[in-house]
């Protein structure tokens, strides 16, 4: 058959472009495990640095082509990953250069699909959809699974607390991976079971963050709403309504822009983007392929005091049911965590009970730390509110001051801290 569809990108040319400076063709592309080859007699290990274009990075040749009574077959390639490339690259872009009151609707609902399969496509991600699949897969029905199941994730991620922060302000700029879209867990360290091999920490721990960088400058950070709500639980505990097929809502309002990220931020990013490849990352720059050498701690918790990827609470409230009517005088409701009106979960005062005493110590010891100024705004029906203003932060401070003399409470911070 013909060889076109035959190398495949794993992650697109298109979005490795979007990494490089004007006028640059070439990255720097580190193999973190390079082979080992005998020829002729003799042992050597391939370099582990190239100056490659995007032609030749991320891709593996037949990644993509099924085999079906010995015919080869590439449709996946040229129609599958064809319509999904071309569209979320425009979604890309949209979401790198979101602000409030943009015509969004199109592109979200582009977005998450994209991220969805982005993670199953890599070889990572269908590794783990082999490892997974009752009684093990081979590589043709592991290709059809990712397609029957390519929007997995999106009904998590829908209800999570977006925030896209900005890295203009440093020096570093972020890096990409063989396996782009990250999910990071403070407590699940790169040795841990939920990292090891194919594995990724699962994204419905309730302290499992996924980010996403969508340019050099701008990353898109997933957190659970009952992770910011209350991050004093077990974090590798399921967030409520864990199921992963249903129908979700979201609300663009929420959405937390402007975080400027510190170049000891973006450092960090960079090294968990970094210990979670499976094999190759690439950068810009030679020096941003080593982030190791300049960050001050590689405690895999204590990254942020434990908050790196945090969105700011103090724009977070209790609550959040949704009710939605129809023309057709039909109406429907969503809890704040996708539960219909008539499953268990939808209402729960204990639930609410616990996350709003954890929301009002949280976000006091946020106030503390930070200061008065916001990591990030939200929409707020007009001009954005950039500061929680002096008197609300005294009051914050004081009451801080009363959440650290419980017990055991200083040594919960020291755990964070580097």
């Amino acid at each position: 058959m013909s060889e076109g569809y035959k190398h495949n990108h794993y992650v697109p040319e298109w979005y490795q472009k979007r990494f490089l400076p004007s006028g640059e063709s070439r990255q720097y592309y580190l193999d973190l495990n390079p082979e080992t080859v005998i020829r002729d007699g003799h042992r050597f290990t391939r370099r582990a640095q190239l100056r490659w274009g995007p032609r030749q990075c991320f891709a593996q040749d037949d990644l993509y082509t099924t085999t079906w009574g010995g015919l080869e077959n590439r449709d996946i390639e040229k129609f599958f990953f064809g319509k999904l490339d071309n569209d979320g690259e425009a979604a890309i872009a949209h979401f790198a250069d979101f602000t409030f009151g943009s015509a969004s609707h199109d592109a979200f609902e582009t977005l998450l699909p994209y991220m969805s399969v982005q993670k199953l496509r890599t070889p990572k991600g269908l590794g783990w959809l082999r490892q997974i699949a009752a009684g093990g897969r081979g590589k043709d029905d592991t290709l059809l699974l990712m397609q029957r199941i390519k929007n997995i994730f999106c009904a998590i991620w829908t209800e999570c607390v977006w925030q896209i922060a900005d890295a203009s302000s440093s020096p570093t700029k972020f890096i990409i991976s063989d396996h782009p879209v990250v999910a990071y867990n403070r407590e699940c360290f790169p040795g841990s079971q939920h990292c090891t091999g194919f594995n990724d920490p699962d994204i419905r721990f309730a302290a499992t963050q996924t980010f996403f960088p969508l340019s050099p400058d701008k990353i898109l950070i997933l957190t659970n709403l009952s992770w910011v709500r209350d991050p004093f639980q077990n974090p590798l505990k399921l967030r409520p309504n864990p199921e992963f097929f249903r129908d979700s809502v979201f609300s663009f309002l929420d959405i937390q822009l402007q975080r400027q990220l510190s170049e000891a931020e973006v450092l960090q990013i960079n090294y968990i983007t970094k210990k979670r490849a499976y094999r190759y990352i690439a950068a810009a720059e030679e020096e941003w392929l080593y982030p190791e050498r300049h960050i001050k701690s590689d405690h895999w918790r204590k990254f942020g005091n434990g908050y790196l990827l945090m969105p700011d609470p103090r724009h977070i409230h209790g609550g959040g049911e949704m009710l939605i009517g129809y023309k057709s005088g039909q109406s429907d409701g969503f809890s704040e965590y996708g539960h219909k009106p008539w499953q268990q979960g939808y209402k729960d005062d204990d639930r609410e009970r616990r996350e709003w005493a954890a929301m009002d110590k949280f976000k006091a010891e946020w106030a503390a730390t930070y200061g008065p100024n916001y990591r990030g705004v939200v929409h707020d029906l007009g001009k954005p509110s950039y500061s929680m203003g002096e008197e609300w932060y005294k009051k914050e401070c004081e009451r801080d001051k009363q959440y650290l003399k419980r017990p055991g409470e200083r040594v919960r911070r020291r755990r964070l801290r580097p």
